[in-house]
């Protein structure tokens, strides 16, 4: 890599994070080319910002390996740059006994994946020692998953991208790729550039980009929007950490949880809801180019069949207040809806999906000459951004080298 031209789509905080390790490599001229005006504009700076431990994953998968990697780097470029990093902890609360199988995968998967200090709890008093106003039966209790600010880490990652030579390009939106004798011409509309190797972190818009080269259709991006509420500040002594439900495992969503984030706010969420846009933000946001792409996608009506169930749900659950509000008070009998005070926030989740209506699980990535994608990196790939960026470097750019 050393003396190459190296091109980097997406200023997320993986694209960022990639760009950062290149540069600490040694890599000759590296730029991020970012659409907006500004890094972490889209997934990574409209999540909850959780720092995850990794309980969920399924152990040996990529998710599993990185995250655990991920979760250290991430803490220790925090406490280098003196950025905050709280440890809250999170609580994964069996309701009732019928959510008690479930809770104990979890706790396997936990085990297998090497969560520091786990620990399950049965005793109900013991519960209430962590969190007070919790209802449940059991739980398993995650001290060291945090809080954090992803976008200030970006623009921390960004800072050390610069002062080692790289180049972060803003309003460059790619609108072309042309592979031309071993090199990769980029077209945006300020110009080209043309790179020895490029990466593509473009997130919702990663399939996009993926079409620009010449890649498998499969997987696509279906963008499932997640809605926040904000807790009245008054009643923050509800939640002291974190709150999360057992999640169903048919679905890669973990469902409406309590979330003390690294400024001490409060939210309640998300949800999960298709968008009607690759970066609608709000139900008013809709593109049509975007929704009829996904109606016309193959596994668009396996997909419905097999999940319109819970779309219904939660649809319903996002346009009615109370029923959002049902679902937080299982976890918090006290919680008034009152104290659901507005929608402050809400994430838009690229998550990949193949053409028999299957969702993907594990992060993905392809190889299509010198150009290296990313097609599916949802949650936890901003808790996983360093691990990510190694990972990538060492499998992919390495195996060209060879």
């Amino acid at each position: 890599m050393t003396g190459e031209r190296i091109g980097i789509i997406g200023g997320g905080i993986v694209g960022v994070a990639l760009a950062r390790e290149l540069m600490a490599r040694g890599a000759g001229e590296v730029t991020v080319l970012e659409k907006e005006a500004r890094l972490a504009a889209h997934q990574t700076g409209h999540n909850s910002g959780v720092v995850h431990a990794g309980l969920y994953y399924k152990p040996g998968s990529l998710k599993a390996t990185l995250c655990a990697a991920g979760r250290v780097s991430i803490r220790e470029f925090c406490e280098e740059k003196g950025l905050p990093y709280r440890e809250v902890g999170k609580l994964v609360v069996a309701v009732d006994e019928s959510e008690l199988p479930a809770l104990a995968e979890i706790e396997r998967r936990s085990i297998e994946n090497g969560v520091p200090d786990l620990v399950r709890i049965d005793d109900v008093d013991r519960l209430h020692e962590i969190e007070p106003h919790v209802a449940g039966v059991a739980a398993v209790h995650s001290p060291h998953t945090a809080a954090v600010d992803y976008a200030a880490i970006t623009e921390a990652m960004a800072q050390d991208v610069r002062a080692a030579g790289g180049h972060i390009a803003l309003h460059s939106e790619v609108t072309g790729i042309r592979l031309e004798n071993g090199t990769v011409r980029v077209i945006t509309p300020s110009g080209e550039h043309v790179f020895d190797r490029v990466i593509a972190c473009a997130g919702l818009q990663s399939d996009i980009v993926a079409k620009l080269v010449g890649a498998d259709s499969s997987p696509k991006i279906l963008p499932f929007r997640g809605e926040y509420w904000e807790l009245e500040p008054a009643r923050g002594d509800l939640v002291r950490g974190m709150i999360y439900p057992v999640p169903d495992p048919r679905f890669p969503f973990l469902g409406v949880h309590f979330t003390r984030g690294v400024y001490d706010e409060i939210h309640v969420g998300p949800n999960a809801v298709p968008a009607l846009a690759r970066e609608g933000y709000k139900w008013l946001r809709v593109s049509p180019k975007d929704t009829l792409e996904s109606l016309r996608w193959p596994g668009a009506w396996p997909l419905a069949k097999q999940h319109w169930r819970m779309g219904v749900d939660e649809i319903s659950g996002s346009l009615v207040k109370p029923l959002y509000y049902q679902k937080a008070r299982r976890f918090i009998p006290e919680l008034r809806m009152s104290d659901l005070t507005a929608k402050t926030a809400a994430g838009v989740r690229a998550q990949a999906w193949g053409r028999g209506g299957e969702l993907l699980d594990d992060f993905a990535v392809d190889q299509v000459g010198p150009v290296t994608l990313l097609r599916n990196a949802p949650s936890p790939a901003a808790t996983s951004s360093i691990a990510i960026a190694q990972y990538v470097i060492d499998h992919y750019l390495s195996r060209i080298d060879a």
